[in-house]
């Protein structure tokens, strides 16, 4: 039998946080983890367990960090978190773009402007019209999250459009020619879209019916391989139940990888779905491979 190849971590470039858990105040059926306003299953982050590991975080060379969920703004404390992350590095926050307040983003600009790291939105978008992006993320979400992207550009902010690829991939010139003259309608100065592939994981396996199953990583294909393609060489994300692996593994229990940063720096078998996507398409959550590949970014 052909054993799992793993990966090593080889520097902690970026760490992630579960900031609002799996609440979130949509139900999109594609969702990498299954978050909606009834999941519970991981708690909060709050500003003191964040600052405890932004503290950790220094001597281990951490240069980048995101905040996901569910919606990071659900999280009360979600503006004192990113005013206290912009002290110890770049921060983007990963948001559906729904439920932000003019006095959040004016906080947040100006502290973006007092400091020397920057601040990034990303605004999940999965069409450029309601009614291709209202059957996937809920009922009036596009107005809604065309609105917070307003309110972004409004206070300085040039807002990341993360969309996943629900078109076929003849049609994705068009999509984002869309996309771009989407934007530029509502005043975006340099219009910059992320297109991520759909996985099966999490609230898509209910909708496509689809079964958790992949071909395994080999040896073989590993080869040659550059292994920085995968998040877990060089990121881990933290939760309310410590430090996890990946971004949108942490609902597998041997995603846990221990409660601190450095206890996590271990190896971890490439043996799951998401480890395939990671090793076809590249590190997709992270900001970096927006610039990998020309049709994933408009910068």
């Amino acid at each position: 039998m052909a054993t799992t190849p793993s990966i090593s971590i080889s520097h902690l470039d970026q760490l992630w946080f579960q900031v609002s858990g799996t609440l979130c105040n949509l139900t999109c059926q594609h969702c990498f983890i299954s978050c909606s306003p009834k999941n519970n299953t991981f708690g909060l982050l709050s500003l003191e367990q964040v600052r405890d590991y932004l503290q950790e975080s220094v001597p281990l060379g951490v240069k980048e960090y995101y905040f996901t969920g569910g919606e990071p703004f659900l999280n009360p404390e979600m503006v004192n978190i990113l005013l206290e992350t912009l002290q110890y590095g770049p921060a983007t926050v990963l948001t559906n773009g729904t439920v932000l307040r003019d006095e959040w983003l004016g906080t947040l600009s100006d502290a973006a402007s007092a400091s020397c790291y920057s601040l990034e939105f990303r605004v999940s978008l999965d069409s450029f019209s309601a009614a291709q992006n209202d059957p996937i993320r809920g009922e009036g979400s596009f107005d809604k999250a065309l609105q917070g992207v307003v309110k972004l550009i409004n206070v300085g902010f040039v807002p990341i459009i993360t969309a996943v690829r629900t078109w076929p991939i003849d049609q994705e010139d068009q999509v984002v020619g869309d996309f771009v003259e989407l934007l530029r309608s509502v005043g975006c100065p340099q219009p910059r879209l992320k297109i991520l592939p759909i996985l099966q994981l999490g609230a898509e396996v209910v909708r496509s019916e689809a079964a958790v199953k992949a071909d395994p990583i080999t040896e073989k294909m590993m080869a040659g391989y550059d292994v920085s393609q995968f998040m877990c060489e060089h990121s881990r994300i933290v939760s309310d139940r410590g430090v996890h692996v990946c971004p949108i593994l942490i609902e597998f229990p041997d995603s846990l990888l221990g409660d601190s940063l450095t206890t996590s720096k271990t190896s971890f078998p490439l043996a799951h779905g998401a480890c395939l996507t990671c090793y076809r398409h590249g590190a997709i959550c992270s900001n970096s491979c927006c610039a990998a590949k020309p049709h994933e970014s408009l910068i």
